[in-house]
């Protein structure tokens, strides 16, 4: 699994700002690191070796307190932009992900499940959180930090430089093979809970069919199973998560101990002096507990990483061809003419209309009838421009209908799908659902218009109504 997901900040101006300001915060740490150590290392020296007075170490001890206060500041400061930039990347990305899946059309849309995309809008998609809040911050930092500490260890002490140097990476090394794995646990993990939100939802779809045909607690059995495929990918990742912190954890320990043991047997041949050995033991820990971090933050961002990755897929589909005329012919004046139109949808071989002519004039009323799955609801997709035709042509008086802006010619139409659906808002704003911006004077027609004026005024609170 990548360490950072590139589209992701070429996407969300949200990410790119914090990607900045986590550089910002990582230097400074740095610095801080390094600064508290030579304190430290001063007043130990100080005290134990020198036999300063009490007064003498107030000024330092306060500087050193400053400095442990900055630290947690620092800390505070990195946190909380990390939820306002993780808040406002996710909203980005949702909106995309909704304008993009309308975008695509219903075409589009009825070959996914809708449980995958919901799970992945929102589940998904608010995983991101640990990743803005606890991995990408600790990745900067332990790209900053330990740079950091090398340079400065390097100048006063070259072997515990180049222990450090060596070792550092053996951490990373250790992080890109468990990453490997872990990637396709994530990615499998996701999937099992699309697969369970799916059946979740057929059955609450399909429960009085169930309970109709006896077959209500054989379904809960489905359910179950998924149930626990989804805890058992669940724990393998968590193991593998603890197997690799431990593995870390090994490594970075072992490190710091071998700088010690260097920087202890100089300390006792009279090679290294007070205050470097403890300069320098001080910063050792430092260096290699932002890497530490890092992989222990990295499990809990590989989620995000893997409903990022999918979301992205969806935001690179190709898009349907599109019109760009806005001028549309109004329908009431221009009569619409389909000629030899033929529609195959994707995967499929048959045709779902083939060569169907249909002349349609102004105040016309006109059925159209025939057996399910001959093509009534493709035909009517074509007209409102859902689906394009392979072949042929749709005419609004003289204009292709392939040539206007969709958007545009769908504000000139009606449509009542085959299977309506009422939103939870109030009644006026269902009927302002395709021209939010209408009157209540035309909302009112609306309603006078299709009969309701009577149920509407029975209504305690009216259009104002919630359903």
């Amino acid at each position: 699994m990548a360490a950072v997901d590139p589209r992701l900040f070429g996407f969300t101006q949200a990410a790119r700002r914090y990607l900045g300001l986590s550089v910002a915060i990582g230097v400074a740490t740095a610095a801080l690191v390094i600064v508290q150590a030579w304190l430290l290392a001063g007043l130990i020296t100080a005290a134990f070796q020198e036999r300063a007075d009490l007064t003498d170490l107030r000024k330092p001890m306060a500087a050193l307190l400053g400095v442990v206060v900055a630290r947690a500041l620092l800390s505070w400061a990195a946190e909380a932009a990390a939820h306002r930039s993780s808040a406002r990347a996710k909203s980005e990305l949702r909106r995309a992900l909704l304008r993009r899946a309308v975008d695509l059309g219903p075409s589009w849309l009825a070959g996914r499940r809708t449980a995958d995309l919901t799970t992945l809008s929102t589940r998904g998609v608010d995983a991101l959180d640990a990743y803005f809040a606890k991995y990408l911050p600790q990745l900067v930092l332990a790209v900053i930090v330990p740079t950091a500490v090398v340079a400065v260890v390097v100048v006063q002490d070259w072997l515990a430089a180049a222990i450090i140097a060596v070792t550092v990476p053996l951490i990373p090394l250790f992080m890109v093979v468990v990453g490997v794995t872990t990637r396709a646990r994530t990615a499998r993990r996701l999937s099992t809970l699309q697969r369970l939100s799916g059946h979740f939802l057929d059955a609450v779809a399909g429960l009085p069919t169930l309970k109709v045909f006896g077959r209500a607690k054989s379904y809960a059995v489905a359910i179950r199973q998924v149930t626990d495929s989804y805890r058992r990918e669940t724990m393998s990742t968590l193991r593998i998560a603890f197997l690799s912190s431990l593995v870390l954890e090994l490594v970075a320990s072992l490190s710091v101990a071998v700088v010690a043991v260097a920087i202890g047997l100089r300390l006792v041949g009279g090679d290294l002096d007070l205050f470097t050995g403890l300069f320098v033991l001080v910063l050792a820990p430092e260096a290699y507990l932002p890497l530490r971090l890092l992989g222990a933050n990295f499990h809990a961002s590989a989620d995000g990483l893997a409903a990022s990755d999918q979301v992205f897929t969806v935001l690179e589909e190709p898009l349907p061809p599109r019109g760009v005329r806005t001028g549309v012919p109004d329908p009431a004046a221009a009569g619409l003419e389909v000629t030899d139109i033929e529609v195959i949808y994707p995967g499929r071989v048959e045709p779902a209309i083939s060569g169907l002519c249909l002349s349609l004039n102004p105040g016309e009323t006109v059925a159209v009838t025939g057996p399910s799955g001959c093509g009534k609801s493709t035909l009517l997709a074509v007209l409102l421009g859902f689906v394009t035709p392979r072949a042929g042509r749709v005419q609004v008086g003289d204009v292709d209908l392939a040539d206007l802006d969709p958007d545009a010619w769908r504000a000139m139409v009606g449509w009542v799908p085959q299977r309506p659906h009422l939103f939870a808002a109030t009644l006026a704003e269902n009927i302002r659902l395709g021209h939010p911006d209408v009157s209540d004077e035309s909302v009112c027609q609306a309603v006078d218009a299709a009969g309701l004026t009577d149920l509407v005024d029975r209504l305690p609170l009216g259009l104002a109504t919630s359903i």
